[in-house]
């Protein structure tokens, strides 16, 4: 295989990747506290192509661009405001921590809900936890008044404080779940000073219309690529068919 199909199908396969990015986070524009993730591009030389690199035809390898990483985009999203006084947004950095399957997990989604049992909980049945890291459990019924220190109060009674943490390195936070990150042993969280605003909600972070242009771009990138290998092609097949006409 020569070098512009090698460089032309890892851009194709670089391209497609990036679209699943892309789709996946225009699928989540609706979703509160989804943070984007965007990818990093670096040149990847094979081992193959050093060796059998000729410097009086070809000067250099050919290389092919490829998604060296994925990383989340922590920055905020747009406050909506939805009376609701189950749900809640943090203003400056930090999150939640709720309970998930095998230990603690943290989240910007803060549209919660209490169970039949009066349990605060997430969207997906993850118990919020408190100063403590205990589930909170509240009187269903009962107004409920969170202040901007994350100090929830029924009957103006202070019934729990919501664990709002940080972490000193927020891109080695895994995602899990879309709306969810675990953090590593090594990154422990550390106590945030979000204030916490009742009733309303922090927006997906990614630009719908930004997200449509970079669409468009990538599309037409594939479809120039796409091309490059079909001109290769014919390229190859009239060549053939001139050797076999002059010999």
């Amino acid at each position: 295989m020569n070098s512009l199909l090698i460089s032309a199908a890892s851009g194709m396969k670089a391209r497609l990747e990036s679209l699943d990015l892309l789709a996946n986070n225009l699928a989540n524009q609706a979703s509160p506290g989804y943070k984007a993730d965007r990818e990093s591009y670096g040149l990847y030389i094979s081992p193959e192509a050093l060796e059998d690199l000729d410097a009086s035809v070809l000067p250099w390898p050919p290389v092919a661009p490829v998604i060296e990483r994925h990383w989340t985009d922590h920055s905020p999203g747009p406050l909506a405001d939805t009376g609701n006084p189950l749900d809640i947004a943090l203003a400056g950095k930090g999150f939640l921590e709720v309970q998930g399957p095998r230990g603690s997990l943290y989240t910007r989604s803060g549209a919660l809900r209490l169970s039949p049992a009066g349990q605060l909980e997430t969207q997906d049945g993850y118990p919020v936890l408190d100063t403590r890291q205990q589930p909170i459990k509240l009187q269903r019924g009962a107004q409920i008044v969170i202040n901007e220190q994350g100090e929830i109060r029924q009957s103006g009674v202070a019934v729990a404080t919501l664990r709002v943490v940080t972490f000193a390195q927020p891109a080695g936070l895994a995602k899990r779940n879309g709306l969810y990150f675990e953090a590593t042993p090594a990154d422990a969280p550390q106590a945030a000073n979000a204030q916490v605003l009742q009733g309303r909600l922090e927006q997906a972070n990614g630009a719908p219309a930004e997200s449509a242009v970079r669409l468009i771009s990538i599309l037409r990138q594939f479809e120039m690529l796409q091309r490059a290998i079909t001109i290769d092609s014919e390229m190859g097949q009239r060549a053939s068919e001139i050797a076999r006409v002059g010999g």
